[in-house]
């Protein structure tokens, strides 16, 4: 019981902590604004930005988990991210070419990283081919 009530205080204290981080990254957004359009947010309204952001979020997690759970995996890809911001073209796009940067990344990661394996091994190969032809 005790167990319960301490994992239950454990998520409403991560919960906090997370809407404190949406708060205080929405606050420097309205900043930034204010700053750029000579507006003025009061306190009001960057709270309500904030808690409406992350009942937002709360929403996309649940469905990018139902995205995953309905194709029969565990894991959230990034096809889910894609399926969930299908409805704003400007996202999608952001998105899917970020992805595609990603991937081009560790494209070039994979590829250097086996070239530099390939020139190990090839270098651990040599002194032995040298000793060979020392000893004939």
């Amino acid at each position: 019981m005790e167990e319960v009530e301490a994992e239950e205080q454990q998520q409403f204290s991560h919960r906090q902590r997370l809407k404190a981080a949406v708060h205080y990254t929405v606050g420097c957004l309205c900043e930034e604004i204010a700053l750029d359009k000579q507006v003025l947010f009061s306190k009001q309204t960057i709270a309500a930005i904030s808690e409406v952001t992350f009942r937002q979020c709360e929403h996309f997690a649940k469905d990018l988990e139902m995205f995953a759970r309905h194709a029969k995996r565990s894991t959230i890809t990034t096809e889910d991210v894609k399926l969930l911001a299908r409805r704003s073209n400007s996202l999608l796009k952001y998105i899917t070419e970020k992805n595609e940067e990603i991937a081009q990344l560790n494209l070039e990661r994979k590829a250097k990283k086996k070239r530099k394996a390939e020139d190990e091994n090839r270098n651990s190969r040599e002194p032995d081919a040298e000793a060979m032809d020392s000893e004939s």
